[in-house]
């Protein structure tokens, strides 16, 4: 059966600072980021009849505060904000949580995996980078150059874009239930792009928040870092394709970034096909051993900027690391400590 191709029914988007009601009780809002080919990202606020829960907080930056002020001013109805929920721990979404939690007084709500992978980050935070770090970006092939680079960068960026965390939390799980405004929205955990991934699906408005999980017209970034260094993010993120499956076609999904859409089915489908065209790649130029820098130009048909070239890598490693998870790929490690990914027939071959 053919899928519902995707469709952008609002037919508008608010611009920065600026609120627009998706129905009844809903509204997105929408913040500047200083990400370049992602400039803005969604935020949504939920009706209660005593308040507001707010869905994700934005990057960490006075200006983004002074539009909430704006925000909180004109648009609550003169209720305030009573909950908050962050879809998981990227500063773009955590970055100001800090701070709304102590602006309202209010707990902030999250998964464990998120809460305390963001906790983390912010509290390891430090002037040079530890030398696993640097050990890890070797294992995957960076050039001195590159190296240098991350060593320049320092160990403390994500305190920088993230406000002071509480040091509690509410504990989001899969298939919890939050009562807000006499509705139901049920979480839905997925995995991949972050550790666990809250989003938020409410059948009676057949509406599902869905953070960075699903998006359209780009795919979440799926990579593999030196938190988690022989991690399998893609196998993650492919299975969780099943949890938003069950939900119906016609959902309106309203996402992080991009525009609030319906044709939910059409886009995991598309994430699956986009995926799986991939790994074909990876698998029929791993004839010879190749590195995760060596297969950039195998999986990018474009032009890496510096950023962009080290994001590709990261997704290259998570492709590879998939590979190496199903017998496909075997994983060596050269005279210079460098990972090479290899076809495991042609590894047998080679033995022979």
């Amino acid at each position: 059966m053919k899928k519902q191709e995707i469709s952008y029914p609002l037919g508008t988007r608010p611009g920065d600072g600026e609120v627009l009601e998706v129905t009844e009780g809903v509204l997105w809002v929408r913040m500047p980021i200083p990400f370049k080919g992602l400039d803005f990202i969604n935020l949504y606020l939920i009706e209660d009849d005593q308040g507001w829960t707010m869905v994700d907080s934005g990057f960490r930056s006075q200006k983004i505060k002074d539009l909430w002020e704006e925000v909180f001013a004109n648009h609550l109805k003169g209720k305030p904000v009573n909950r908050l929920i962050c879809t998981h721990f990227h500063p773009d979404h955590m970055g100001l949580a800090g701070w709304v939690c102590e602006r309202w007084n209010i707990p902030l709500h999250m998964t464990f995996g998120e809460w305390t992978f963001g906790r983390m980050l912010y509290l390891e935070c430090a002037p040079e980078v530890p030398d696993q770090v640097i050990d890890f970006y070797t294992r995957i092939g960076f050039t001195e150059t590159m190296l240098d680079r991350v060593r320049a960068q320092g160990f403390g960026n994500f305190q920088k874009a993230v406000h002071e965390l509480p040091v509690g939390f509410g504990r989001l799980e899969h298939d919890d239930i939050l009562t807000i405004g006499g509705s139901d929205w049920q979480v839905r955990v997925g995995r991949g792009h972050s550790p666990e991934h809250a989003c938020l699906y409410n059948e009676e408005k057949n509406i599902l928040i869905s953070g960075d999980q699903v998006l359209p017209r780009i795919t979440p970034h799926i990579g593999v870092y030196p938190a988690e260094p022989q991690g399998n993010p893609l196998r993650k993120f492919l299975d969780s394709i099943d949890i938003f499956e069950t939900l119906p076609e016609d959902v309106l999904v309203l996402p992080a970034h991009n525009d609030v859409f319906v044709g939910l089915h059409n886009q995991l489908s598309y994430y699956r096909d986009h995926h799986q065209e991939r790994l074909a790649r990876l698998k029929a130029a791993c004839s010879s051993p190749k590195s995760a820098l060596d297969l950039l130009p195998v999986l990018f048909d474009r032009e890496l900027s510096e950023k962009d070239m080290s994001l590709g890598i990261a997704e290259g490693l998570a492709h590879c690391h998939y590979l190496v998870g199903t017998g496909e790929l075997e994983r060596t490690v050269g005279d210079d400590g460098v990972w090479r990914f290899l076809c495991c027939k042609e590894a047998r071959s080679k033995v022979a």
